[in-house]
């Protein structure tokens, strides 16, 4: 065989290689773009749980504005102005300065990646509850980058937040926010109170071992700083590690109980003054596996 020869087999082999890798990157279906006037009947999150996709589409209007904002407080403080990826909070979770350009970060990204905890913005995560699964595999996480580049160009910020509060997992069997507006306060979205917003902002990170049914000592305490951010105290909310367990719900947590009275108001836990040390929020507790799963 000529040299020649060898070489075209080379680059054939190469270009073929990197169109998979292509494809593979933006193999996700429907397209981000279906989702600008359509409703997925189920999720890959959904799947995973095997819960039949029970959610009830509800528009943006529904959702009052104070819950938007401790949402937003809560998970991605910069929603409204980055593009899909916080670089911001990537850069301070592997405490680099600010100034690091984007080769730099995404390089330093995927050598210490196992130090990033809770840097997944709202689109990350709606894209991860749409397509992908928990898995924290790195090429998992690099197609969920993409995807979600992808979904900030073809969807309009509102319609993004509109998906993720109706599809998003606030407890075992529980998606969405109108679920659990009525599964846990027995009201619709419209009449939250702060309090009660701001708890179920304050289940997102770990809906399945604390929520206000089920182990709510973790989520008191988030929802304390996020009522403080909301109200201008300049509180740390601790980022979370976004690992969820592959372990079904009911391995997890006990079934949850009928609408319970919102007796959050009269738990003993004091929102902490500014400059005083705040508790991180990601050690797992008894009912999670803290291991990668891959």
């Amino acid at each position: 065989m000529t040299g020649a020869r060898k070489r075209t087999i080379v680059w054939r082999t190469a270009s073929g290689l990197i169109g998979l890798a292509f494809v593979w990157l933006l193999g996700v279906w429907p397209p981000p773009v279906w989702w600008r006037d359509h409703w997925p009947r189920e999720t890959a999150m959904m799947r995973l749980r095997d819960s039949g996709g029970a959610y009830q589409p509800t528009p943006m209007a529904r959702f009052p504005g104070v819950l938007q904002r401790m949402v937003i407080i809560g998970e991605d403080s910069r929603f409204r102005t980055h593009h899909g990826v916080d670089l911001d909070e990537i850069r301070d979770a592997l405490r680099l300065p600010p100034n690091a350009g984007f080769v730099v970060t995404m390089r330093t990204f995927w050598r210490e990646r196992d130090r990033v905890r809770g840097a997944s913005t709202i689109t990350q995560q709606l894209v991860k509850n749409l397509y992908l699964s928990p898995s924290r595999n790195p090429l998992r996480k690099v197609k969920e980058i993409v995807t979600a580049l992808r979904m900030e160009v073809a969807l309009p910020k509102d319609r993004i937040l509109e998906l993720y509060l109706n599809l998003v997992e606030l407890g075992p069997g529980v998606w969405g926010v109108p679920a659990a507006s009525q599964r846990y306060f027995g009201v619709a979205p419209g009449a939250l109170s702060e309090d009660q917003a701001a708890a179920l902002a304050a289940t997102l990170p770990f809906p399945l071992s604390s929520n206000p049914a089920y182990r709510s000592g973790r989520m008191l305490h988030r929802r304390d700083l996020i009522l403080a951010r909301y109200n201008g105290v300049n509180v740390f909310i601790p980022p979370d590690e976004e690992l969820l367990d592959s372990l079904p719900p009911a391995a997890l947590a006990p079934p949850i109980n009928p609408p319970v009275l919102d007796t959050l108001a009269a738990d003993s836990l004091q929102v902490p003054a500014p400059g005083d040390t705040v508790p991180g929020d990601s050690t797992p507790d008894s009912t999670r596996d803290s291991t990668p799963h891959f």
